[in-house]
């Protein structure tokens, strides 16, 4: 990495190692471009990023990353199928009006998706409902009323929309809020993952 480059977050330093040298990326609620200016200096990527928040533009620009600034909500038709090798998109499926119909698209235009998102099922998130609270935890952090999450899910509720669309799931890895794996999330993930890495290709897609 450059010296002109920050530290990647843990999440983006996990998935960074599963996107091949060379490829063609595209990623989605980039932020301020972190992963593909890293990805750039280290793998000689060609990536290009999507975001709506203008501070996280210009940062974008000013690293030299090449971005748009488009809602994703707003859909992604502007962009041939299998125009890239990879999409990523890390922690923005559950603020989304319908994942389902984003992640589709997402598999249209790359051949492979990356997606992380906050386990709903963790047993935090369990144990407050049970008290009869939403749930406050380190992978969800705002309450409910200054949240922007609208569409939480479950890592089964994600197999399951997955195994009903017949997306591949290539890889997983269930981790905690540090994004390291531990013993318990690898043996229930479903009660003690904290967020999911999934590497996905759509059926018949090679």
């Amino acid at each position: 990495m450059s010296s002109k480059q920050t530290a990647l977050r843990s999440d983006l330093a996990l998935i960074s190692p599963w996107i091949k040298a060379g490829s063609r990326v595209l990623d989605l609620g980039c932020g301020d471009g972190t992963l593909l200016a890293h990805l750039a200096d280290s793998r000689q990527v060609e990536g290009y990023g999507i975001e709506i928040d203008e501070a996280n533009v210009a940062a974008c620009v000013s690293r030299g990353v090449d971005v748009l600034q488009i809602d994703i909500d707003a859909g992604l038709r502007e962009f041939q199928t299998d125009a890239f090798d990879y999409v990523v998109m890390t922690q923005a499926l559950q603020a989304l009006k319908r994942p389902d119909h984003t992640l589709a698209e997402i598999l249209r235009i790359g051949r492979t998706a990356i997606v992380t998102f906050p386990n709903f099922g963790h047993w935090r998130t369990r144990l407050s409902l049970g008290l009869g609270r939403m749930p406050v935890t380190r992978s969800l952090p705002t309450p409910w009323y200054a949240s922007q999450n609208i569409h939480l899910c479950t890592v089964r509720d994600f197999e399951l929309l997955a195994a009903e669309r017949g997306w591949q799931i290539l890889r997983r890895s269930m981790v905690d809020h540090d994004h390291e794996a531990g013993p318990m999330s690898r043996l229930a993930p479903n009660l003690f993952a904290e967020v999911a890495v999934y590497e996905l290709r759509r059926s018949g897609s090679s």
